[in-house]
This record gives structure tokens, sequence and C-alpha cells, in this order.
């Protein structure tokens, strides 16, 4: 049997440009259930890739709101309700690169992919069918699956496991320093693009870049046979 490759892939800020519109409808949350003004962006930064709790309790720390558990879980349920109603109404970009990657890899037998994200099973669908990738044809993992979130290796682990390779034999590819601190946790390589981060703070992958446009299934196959 020919040598295997995985490829496993993170949804928000990787394979689509989420971001914006992440900090847009989380904004708006503050606004809506606390009434908090004045939220910005980059007041988000420390939660990005750590799920939608984390990601509305950095701008609560930034802005000094204190927010109890079940506040800080109705506020991310309804996050998730106003992104998911903009990706049906606005749809969002993949970023370049990406689905050319994926498409390459999906024609090649010895290489096997994965969704792995935080984001719950109903959102990350929605970011996906917007983007039109072909996550029927991938392993999946979503944050509806596991208990611990990143930088915790679970759902890396999982996503190897829904692809039967080994976690040395696959690449995963991030954007967030939570995110690559995961895949190596899990073993893996890391590929980090610089959609959401700057590079030195993705500096534990083994390769980073500033779009997958960079990366071939060259690149992917030497990296791993380097173990």
């Amino acid at each position: 049997m020919s040598k295997l490759y995985g490829l496993i892939f993170d949804v928000d800020g990787l394979i689509a440009n989420t971001e914006p519109v992440n900090a847009k409808v989380t904004i708006r949350v503050f606004e809506d259930m606390f009434g908090v003004r004045g939220v910005r962006p980059e007041d988000f930064a420390a939660g990005i890739g750590r799920g939608a709790e984390a990601f509305v309790r950095a701008a609560a720390d930034v802005h000094h709101v204190d927010l109890t558990d079940e506040q800080v879980s109705r506020a991310a349920q309804l996050r998730e309700q106003y992104l998911i109603q903009a990706m049906r109404d606005e749809g969002v970009p993949a970023f370049p690169g990406v689905l050319e990657l994926i498409h390459a890899a999906l024609a090649k037998p010895e290489y096997r992919l994965a969704i792995a994200t935080s984001a719950s099973l109903e959102l990350s669908h929605a970011i996906l069918d917007a983007t039109k990738v072909p996550y029927e044809r991938m392993g999946y993992v979503s944050g509806s699956d596991v208990t611990r979130k990143k930088p915790d290796p679970q759902v890396f682990l999982l996503a190897a496991g829904r692809i039967d390779i080994e976690p040395a034999r696959c690449v995963v590819f991030e954007d967030a320093p939570s995110g690559v601190q995961a895949g190596k946790t899990a073993g893996a390589r890391c590929v980090a693009v610089t959609n959401s981060a700057a590079a030195e703070q993705l500096a534990q992958a083994d390769i980073v870049c500033d779009s997958l446009e960079q990366i071939t299934l060259d690149t992917i196959a030497n990296l791993i046979d380097a173990k």
C-alpha cells in the first residue's frame, strides 16, 4: 500500500474569511444583550480560534464587563444565530488557494482530508456550504463533537481517527496560535497561514505562509515524509 497523507483543515479564518463577520455579529450581540457599545473587532483577538464562548469573553475582558457563565453561553448562542443568518444572506469568500488544494488532494487516492473546527455542526455547515467546500467527501469533526476546545488537541486527534491516519502522517492547516498549538500537541505537522495572526505568533508551525496558494501536494508530502 502506498504512503497515506492526511490533510486536516480548520474552518474559521482558514478556509473562509469569517473573522470580519464574526466580529460584526458579536459586536451586535454586545449591543443587543448587554447594552455595551464601542466594541471593536480587535477586542476579540484573544478569543480567535478558541471557540465561541472564548470569543465573547475576550471582548468582555477588554471592556471590563463581568459576565456569568450563563450570560456567556447565551451570548454565544445568539452570536451563532446571527452568524448562520449572515452566512445564508451574505455568503463568505474562501481564501485564495484553499479550494484548489482541497480538490487536488481529493483527486489523489493517497490523500485523505478532514474538517476540524471549533464551530458547531450547523454553523460550520453553513460556512462550508457558502464557500462550496465538498465536505461530504471529507472526515468531519465540529465543536459539537468535542468537550475540550483548542489549544487542546482533541479536535485534531478525532479528525485523524475519522480518516484512519495517525496524526504523525497528517498536516493541520490553521490560522490561529491556539490551533497551531493544538495541532502540534496532537503530533501532527502544521501549516499556518497569516490570515488572522502575525507570522511571529504562528512560529510554532512547521511552515508559515501568507496564502495556501504557496502550498502544493508535494509540499505536504515532503513535510510529512521528513519526519
